[in-house]
């Protein structure tokens, strides 16, 4: 982390294995096995979206680790089983077995993502509330609901209390907050998937989206809260696109392997 007063911000995408990339995004000829080399050369971070169907071999979770710089950080959602077949309940050993996996990466492990279906409604607030006091320690947990109903001052004070982050999400049916529950916070913004049936550039005009963004990730920034931001490429078309095009409106480089610090960006942008 950076050793000044403010937080840290680290933007990247949900995924890093698509074909459409190749040539927009990664050099003419790439093949996929070094996509995730290129990717580390251009972005920091990256959300892994293929532990969402099940927890990685240990293997592919060593191999993550070693094709990346010593600088660069993974988040990942928990798989499926866990958060939505199970909905948390008689869940917690696979959680265990999940969590122990990802903590291979060491520094390298970003946040762990807890997203719920629109299913999963405020009835299990005290199953969602015990889960998150039984999961291991050391990990920074992230919590997305996909229900409005859940937004209420309870869920806020209860992430609070245990440090973990509510995802704030930029999805055509749930509103876009700036609710801050921890130390850190987690952005996806997620577009809908009917809008993008191509990845290879930018398809819908976001910025207005951004510009709303970029106001309050530079105050989170720098009140001390560290930025783990996530674009997917039903977002806006190509989601590299996306995080560039963010960067750019803070006034910051992307930062290659080492991300954006406090002391980096620029002392404001439009004040509302």
């Amino acid at each position: 982390m950076s050793e000044n007063a403010g937080g840290r911000l680290l933007l990247g995408t949900q995924g890093f294995a698509f074909d459409d990339w190749v040539g927009p995004f990664y050099p003419e000829g790439t093949p996929k096995r070094k996509y995730l080399e290129e990717y580390a050369q251009r972005l920091p971070t990256v959300e892994i979206d293929s532990s969402f169907y099940g927890t990685p071999r240990a293997t592919t979770v060593q191999g993550w680790f070693e094709r990346t710089p010593d600088n660069f950080r993974f988040s990942a959602k928990f798989p499926r089983l866990i958060t939505h077949d199970k909905k948390l309940e008689g869940a917690l050993a696979d959680a265990e077995v999940f969590v122990a996996t990802m903590q291979a990466l060491g520094e390298k492990l970003g946040a762990l993502i807890l997203q719920f279906a629109y299913d999963f409604t405020p009835d299990q607030f005290e199953r969602l509330q015990a889960f998150l006091d039984a999961l291991p320690e050391g990990v920074r947990y992230a919590v997305e609901v996909r229900n409005r109903k859940w937004l209420t001052p309870k869920l806020n004070e209860m992430l609070a209390a245990r440090n973990a982050a509510l995802v704030l999400q930029d999805l055509h049916y749930m509103p876009r907050l700036d609710w801050i529950t921890a130390d850190f916070t987690v952005i996806r913004w997620l577009g809908r998937r009917k809008d993008i049936s191509r990845f290879d550039e930018i398809q819908i005009d976001r910025t207005s989206n951004l510009e709303w963004w970029a106001e309050r990730v530079q105050r989170f920034i720098q009140s001390g809260v560290d930025v783990l931001g996530y674009f997917n490429n039903h977002f806006a078309g190509h989601s590299p696109a996306s995080a560039r095009q963010f960067a750019t409106m803070l006034a910051v480089e992307l930062g290659g392997l080492n991300g954006v610090d406090a002391g980096q960006m620029p002392m404001a942008l439009n004040d509302e």
